[in-house]
């Protein structure tokens, strides 16, 4: 017998059981319903969460730091992360790496490497080359690809640098680097003591990253969008971050290239009843300690599992150090969909277009071709989402808040730029010129069908 600790909203049962307060994090709702479907909207449309008010900040950051440069990076870093930051101090030595170096366990020097090699190897696949061809007589088209010359790597530093976010650094510097990026910098928070976190420092030499600089926030990403007298000019910004990070770079867009404009982190999980419930719980709560905001939801055919998944978030929330995040964020935003069949519940995720997708169900890879929205799928009960986030290979900067409908991961291809190599000989040139006048004549651009008739 299951204990009754659990809500379920909807049709399903008409005396909707409630759980007791400390379980009432986590609701099952029946799908379709209304209530289901007010839950759906309000995470759709729950947005990137920020006010005006932190635009306008944002927007005065980007300001100063393009009138004072290195000032006012040394400035903000010192109220916001450490005093022991200068001007002479504020990018990192080789002194400082080789120090870190040193200081690291080797069994951690290990794992970096195996991811290292791991992610290499997946974005040495997605490497484009240039190409021509000659698809008519006296014609020749093609396309150069080419790498942009410099980058820069946001790679946040949690809790003061304690925390150091070390994938942040591999999966925006290795497709950098596998693309031909001669310069890549990398910005991130110092720790108190005004030096950056050793294992993020590791990764930055191991990845080849050419600069690392102590500066963070919405100052960080203004720096490399306009450069300042130690800060290189940039023209792509990849990387995570809170807020003010997120604004900076949707603000500085168009000025430079950017990988995306991220919201709070997404899982959706689809699962049967043959799923293993402690798995789906402890997978769930990977994305709910991120972020408040973060959208935890699992779609099942399954009411037991259901049942039994919310116990298993109760039991598993309890010692997270992270739980008062995790906890608000089920609350929020967390949802279990109940579904009549497993192709309703994947329609349902193709229209949320999560960030992370988790396919746990019988034959998992007779569905593959029905998920058509998703920023990554995880396939299988032993493929959790952080094994992505860290050593499979494939990028974890991923598209969210349903954009994963149009876009795609970090890749080599941000870090690339694509030139149209055109060529006509004067005999293929006079075979076309007359339908080239005629179109232009059509939109009554008479200097563009001029061109092509002086020719003639």
């Amino acid at each position: 017998m299951i204990n009754q600790d659990y809500t379920i909203i909807g049709p399903l049962h008409h005396d909707n059981i409630n759980t007791r307060e400390r379980i009432n994090a986590m609701k099952i709702f029946q799908y379709p319903s209304d209530q289901a479907e007010k839950r759906v909207k309000e995470t759709i449309e729950r947005g990137l969460g920020f006010s005006q008010a932190d635009y306008e900040n944002v927007e005065k950051y980007i300001d100063d730091v393009k009138k004072r440069g290195d000032k006012a990076l040394v400035e903000y870093t010192n109220k916001f992360d450490s005093k022991a930051v200068t001007l002479d101090s504020l990018k990192v030595t080789q002194e400082e790496i080789n120090n870190a170096m040193d200081s690291i366990d080797p069994d951690f020097l290990k794992s970096l490497d195996r991811s290292v090699s791991q992610l290499t190897e997946f974005h040495l696949k997605q490497k484009e080359n240039s190409w021509i061809d000659t698809p008519r007589n006296g014609v020749m088209v093609g396309q150069l690809v080419k790498p942009v010359e410099a980058a820069g790597v946001y790679a946040p530093g949690a809790q003061g640098g304690k925390t150091p976010l070390v994938s942040s650094v591999l999966m925006g510097g290795i497709p950098a680097k596998v693309a031909g990026v001669e310069s890549i910098t990398l910005m991130t928070p110092p720790m108190e003591n005004g030096l950056i976190n050793p294992h993020i420092l590791a990764a930055a030499q191991k990845v080849g990253i050419s600069s690392v600089f102590k500066a963070g926030s919405a100052w960080a990403i203004a720096a490399l969008a306009h450069g300042t007298d130690q800060v290189p000019r940039v023209d792509v910004i990849v990387g995570p971050g809170n807020i003010y990070v997120t604004l900076a770079k949707k603000i500085v867009s168009g000025i430079v290239g950017i990988d995306m404009i991220a919201g709070p982190s997404e899982i959706l999980i689809i699962a049967d009843k043959d799923a293993n419930p402690d798995f789906i719980a402890a997978d769930l709560l990977s994305q709910a300690e991120h972020d408040v905001m973060a959208s935890s939801i699992l779609v099942t055919d399954s009411e037991e599992l259901a049942r039994k998944t919310v116990l298993a978030l109760e039991k598993q929330l309890v010692n997270l150090s992270r739980q008062d995040i995790a906890r608000a964020s089920i609350e929020n935003f967390g949802a279990i969909m109940l579904v009549p069949d497993i192709e309703t519940a994947i329609g349902l995720s193709n229209r949320l277009a999560p960030e992370h997708l988790e396919l746990i169900v019988k034959d998992p890879f007779d569905y593959i071709d029905q998920i058509r929205n998703a920023g990554a799928l995880f396939i299988g009960s032993y493929t959790p989402e952080p094994m992505g986030d860290y050593i499979a290979g494939p990028n974890h900067v991923l598209p969210t808040a349903g954009t994963a409908r149009f876009s795609s991961a970090l890749s080599v291809e941000h870090f690339t730029k694509k030139t149209s190599l055109i060529h006509y000989s004067k005999k293929a040139f006079k075979k076309e010129a007359d339908d080239v006048i005629r179109l232009a004549m059509t939109e009554g651009l008479d200097a563009h069908a001029n061109c092509v008739k002086i020719r003639k």
